[in-house]
């Protein structure tokens, strides 16, 4: 009787992580969704608003680094990235921070919301949409049960589909450091082990979702 078989089987069945493995390792903490299409009621400033998140969103992962790099066509397609937070590790959406959160500040979305960062202006605001990003944000971390801050509420003006409670205000000026620092976003990791922010743009809708890594942090 041939027993290699069976026995090299037992090894790669033993050793060799499959889908499952990995969706058992993550724990779901919370998901939530906009539409890029309901952004704004007039289709121009939408598309303003729409294009600024999606350019936004580019920033953030890393596929875009500078105006030089922009491609509409390509930002404007499906996309999806991801990002860890260790325990205890901030993220904020610019790199402008109150000072508690400046030794534990790991990962920002890397983008200034400005001309020079290639952001399109509606007439009003240059880099408008950038709010409704981090409003997403806001909701899913807070809904995940993460520590999360927005020092300055976006009541000034109705983000669809997100409640006012969530609604984020976000500025940036070189120079202007407190008001920066005070008009940002900020998410820290409280949890036992890592968790994982995980971004996906498609047909329309931007859905952030959060998990929590079941393994200990090492």
């Amino acid at each position: 009787m041939d027993v290699i078989g069976p026995i090299l089987f037992f090894i790669f069945s033993q050793f060799t992580p499959s889908l499952d493995v990995v969706t058992v390792q993550q724990k779901y903490l919370a998901s939530f969704e906009i539409s890029l299409e309901k952004r704004y009621e007039e289709k121009s400033v939408n598309d303003v608003f729409k294009d600024n998140i999606l350019l936004n969103l580019s920033y953030l992962g890393g596929k875009v680094t500078k105006k030089e790099e922009i491609n509409w066509e390509d930002i404007n397609k499906p996309y999806s990235y991801s990002f860890v937070l260790l325990p205890g590790e901030t993220f904020a959406f610019h790199e402008d921070v109150l000072p508690k959160y400046k030794d534990t500040l790991v990962k920002t979305s890397n983008a200034r919301f400005n001309y020079d960062d290639g952001f399109k202006s509606d007439g009003y605001l240059m880099g408008d949409g950038v709010c409704h990003l981090a409003s997403l944000i806001y909701w899913v971390a807070k809904n995940a049960g993460l520590d999360a801050y927005a020092p300055t509420n976006h009541d000034f003006a109705i983000i669809p589909e997100i409640d006012r409670e969530y609604g984020v205000a976000i500025y940036f000026r070189p120079g202007q450091v407190q008001a920066n620092a005070m008009q940002n976003l900020y998410v820290i990791n409280n949890k036992e082990n890592s968790v994982i922010f995980e971004f996906i743009y498609k047909d329309g809708e931007l859905k952030l979702s959060i998990f929590e890594d079941a393994l200990p942090s090492l």
